[in-house]
């Protein structure tokens, strides 16, 4: 079996690395292509890969190259974790929207914007020709933001599924709160990607039982404090809304934080630094305690179990993905990407059936998936008429003033990957 991660220099790729040493029964990968433009980060990141490998006692061989199409050869799968401009966008795309009074975040709101905009055409690039190499690979997406860029590639006719690490970061947390192994825990997970909520917890599989109101009894005040969000409005939610939630239900408390404090983008690009200098050492071969607090948590471990399932080689068989809605939240369109539970097999997913949410949830839905809309149409199409009604039409926008003026710094700060700008 050959995988090949695009994106393969990122300082995340040593955790991917020792998912996939720790867990070679479920996904025996025969060979791993790092795939990087970026050839310093890759010798680094490539070296230390080996390394993980050679102490965990695994027989695959670990590739490094920066041609794509050399490098998507014959993959039976390829992970995409790109991230198109690097942390100097992100810093960028943290700081401007702030200007407006509005959240300065990666994925969502204005900054996840510029991010889809910078990001779809360099995707849809890297798609078309691993299809034209390879057409039979899956295509798995880690590249954010995760529910944009999975319906590119599906509205695009490719094999492809997004992946996000909140559900199984959720699922670690919940299973160690009842003492329970991870596999013993289902969730009732609904929404968009970075827009989802906890609606049950389920032991043992999809029809098992519901313990979410023990939780929420029992470790209420734990959650609520990993979320940052007060224990109150947990308890009259009755869920656990994922943590980009708080966006949108503390936006200016977290806007006064952002601007008294330093950027996310700044504190990775530091810990970016110290990691790719303990990669160099040619005794490390183990991932860095330091890698936990890059982000990712789990990534591993949700790529090993969705891969196998995809190749057919028995991960499990109910997996949180970003996939086609295909009227399983009705008040959605069928081609809507939604991240639900789904059944995921070598023919691609299947979502289960997800009861109705509380319209409090899916108003919100219905809404930032009509921004999704637009944001795509603009990223494929270009335009800062495109740009503008995106923006007007984001909850944590939505005023004309606000999005004229986002319209024009977006376009100033991305002009150099934006092709019509």
């Amino acid at each position: 079996m050959k995988l090949t991660v695009v994106g393969g220099g990122s300082t995340y790729t040593p955790e991917l690395v020792d998912g996939f040493a720790r867990l070679r029964n479920t996904l025996p990968v025969e060979e791993l292509v790092l795939v990087d433009p970026a050839a310093e980060r890759l010798e680094l990141v490539g070296g230390l890969a080996r390394r993980i490998f050679a102490k965990q006692g695994h027989p695959g061989r670990i590739v490094t190259t920066s041609d794509l199409d050399a490098g998507v050869e014959g993959a039976d799968a390829v992970l995409l974790q790109l991230r198109v401009g690097g942390q100097a966008a992100r810093q960028q795309d943290e700081t401007w929207p702030l200007e407006c009074g509005c959240i300065g975040q990666e994925t969502t709101g204005a900054g996840g914007l510029a991010k889809a905009l910078r990001t779809v055409p360099v995707v849809l690039d890297i798609a078309e020709r691993v299809r034209r190499t390879n057409p039979g690979a899956w295509i798995i997406d880690f590249t954010n933001p995760v529910g944009i860029v999975t319906r590119a590639l599906l509205q695009a006719g490719h094999k492809a599924v997004g992946l996000c690490n909140v559900a199984i970061g959720f699922q670690r947390k919940f299973a160690a709160m009842l003492g329970t192994s991870p596999h013993d825990v289902h969730l009732d997970h609904a929404g968009l990607n970075h827009l989802t909520w906890e609606t049950g917890v389920r032991l043992g599989g999809p029809e098992g039982e519901n313990v979410l109101p023990k939780l929420l009894a029992e470790h209420g005040d734990a959650i609520a404090d990993d979320l940052h969000l007060p224990r109150t409005l947990l308890d009259r939610l009755g869920v656990v809304p994922s943590y980009y939630l708080r966006y949108y239900y503390a936006h200016d408390e977290v806007v006064r934080e952002l601007r008294t404090k330093p950027s996310r983008a700044e504190q990775v690009a530091e810990m970016e630094r110290q990691l790719l200098e303990m990669y160099g050492d040619p005794a490390l071969d183990e991932k860095p305690a330091l890698l936990a607090e890059r982000g990712g948590a789990y990534y591993s471990e949700a790529a090993v179990d969705l891969a196998a399932s995809l190749l057919g080689g028995g991960g499990s068989p109910y997996q949180v993905v970003n996939t086609y809605n295909k009227g399983t939240l009705p008040f959605l369109p069928d081609d809507a990407v939604i991240e639900v539970q789904a059944a995921v097999g070598t023919k691609g997913a299947v979502p289960l059936p997800v009861p109705e949410l509380d319209p409090l949830f899916a108003g919100l839905v219905a809404n930032v998936t009509a921004y999704e809309d637009l944001a795509l149409e603009a990223a494929l199409r270009g335009g800062r008429n495109r740009v503008f009604k995106a923006l007007l039409s984001h909850p944590l926008i939505g005023q004309y003033e606000y999005a004229e003026t986002l319209t024009d710094q977006l376009i100033a700060h991305n002009r150099e990957h934006l092709a019509w700008a």
